[in-house]
């Protein structure tokens, strides 16, 4: 199999390989890149522990081949950060909302699940500011976590969306 090169920008930084047609972007990042916070869960797609953000979409990253995104660009959980309201610039090792919010509530306990879940909830609420619980539980179905229900998940959303919608009023 001959290999194909590929740039994809990772988290703001250009990142330059030659990958086999076949390497999915989930590997690409653990294994080129060395960001393991993308997590390899199911590899069918189905448990949501490698979602990133694929040119703004969430997407199953065990599911898409590092060839299909080259020219893209690609944010990872260590590339989720918190921007001060009305600035441009990320605050440097401050946590976002959403991850603010998965703190408080506790909606997280062995921390396999919660970067996808970040990942999601954090593209949800970019495109669904105000969302209803109904909406929220709709998101969250395609994500899996076997430890801490998804009561402190659920209420997690709901803070984000809460702490969010105030910070935009301000």
């Amino acid at each position: 199999m001959t290999d194909i090169g590929v740039e994809i920008l990772v988290n703001g930084k250009l990142r330059r390989a030659r990958v086999e047609p076949r390497l999915t972007l989930v590997d690409f990042l653990r294994e080129r890149c060395q960001l393991t916070g993308t997590h390899v869960g199911c590899e069918h797609g189905v448990c949501g522990a490698c979602t990133v953000l694929l040119a703004g979409q969430a997407v199953r990253a065990c599911l898409v081949f590092a060839v299909q995104a080259d020219g893209a660009e690609v944010t990872t959980i260590e590339g989720i950060t918190a921007t001060a309201p009305g600035a441009s610039e990320p605050a440097p090792g401050e946590l976002s909302a959403v991850q603010s919010a998965f703190r408080a509530n506790h909606a997280l306990q062995c921390g396999f699940c919660t970067p996808g879940f970040v990942i999601s909830v954090t593209a949800f609420l970019r495109d669904n500011p105000n969302p209803t619980d109904e909406q929220i539980r709709d998101a969250l179905s395609g994500n899996l976590c076997r430890c801490t229900g998804y009561q402190g998940i659920l209420a997690a959303v709901r803070a984000a969306a809460d702490s969010m919608s105030a910070n935009k009023t301000e």
